[in-house]
């Protein structure tokens, strides 16, 4: 996506944003998360070896570390692994399945090399490197509407406040949410457009929310969330 003419910097602090209490009252969606419930303890070096291992096939386009330095990829950096190995399996197809669950031409052709240990270990690997975070590129205006989504959401269009589900910095929830505060601005609008236009179909919850936003409300959270940090980088 292109920089916006009127582009404004923004590094939004999440401790100046709202009190924590609002993110402890927040109550996500009543509807199933399309995460797999999984989790992992610390991963051992010969994991995380044999992760940075894999990462090297991944390296031209999410980074070496996971910060890719194309807005058309996503970092990978201290994302959920949980989320990560949820994504891969999607991009293979499932047994009895005719496709994938979520379609990418490279993705679908990688995820298809890779053995479940792989998955799990590039996960685990990207989960522990250092995240860098993004800045926002829109006009105050913008910024406000995004901010207002994420806090309040579209209540005359039922759409709930993203902090409800993915933090009020973005952090996501482990096995369940990914983080997408700090993610690249334009990475995130195109998400939203192919959930809203039903080309990204592995999570209904998604498609439902974002085929009720107008593409001014999908560019402004978007915005917004690229901005966004958790505490402990707002310090950096």
């Amino acid at each position: 996506m292109p920089t916006k003419p009127l582009a404004a910097r923004l590094i939004l602090s999440v401790s100046l944003l709202l009190p924590a209490a609002c993110w402890a009252a927040a109550t996500p969606p009543a509807t199933a998360s399309s995460a797999v419930q999984t989790s992992f303890a610390v991963p051992t070096a010969a994991q995380l070896q044999a992760g940075a291992q894999v990462a090297q096939t991944c390296a031209a386009c999410h980074g070496i570390d996971g910060n890719a330095s194309s807005t058309q990829f996503p970092k990978l950096a201290a994302q959920h692994a949980d989320y990560i190995v949820k994504q891969l399996h999607d991009y293979r197809v499932a047994k009895g399945a005719a496709k994938p669950a979520r379609l990418n031409p490279i993705m679908n052709g990688i995820a298809a090399t890779l053995t479940d240990a792989q998955i799990r270990d590039v996960a685990l690997y990207y989960s522990r490197q250092v995240f860098k975070p993004g800045v926002a590129f829109a006009d105050k205006k913008e910024i406000k509407l995004g901010q207002s989504i994420w806090m309040a959401g579209i209540p005359d269009r039922a759409v709930p406040a993203c902090m409800s589900c993915h933090g009020p910095g973005g952090a996501g929830m482990p096995s369940r949410y990914p983080r997408i505060g700090g993610q690249w601005q334009g990475y995130l609008e195109n998400e939203l457009q192919l959930f809203r236009n039903d080309r990204r179909t592995n999570s209904p919850e998604m498609h439902d929310i974002a085929s009720r936003m107008t593409d001014k409300q999908i560019a402004a959270v978007a915005a917004y969330a690229a901005g966004l940090r958790a505490p402990s980088e707002s310090l950096r």
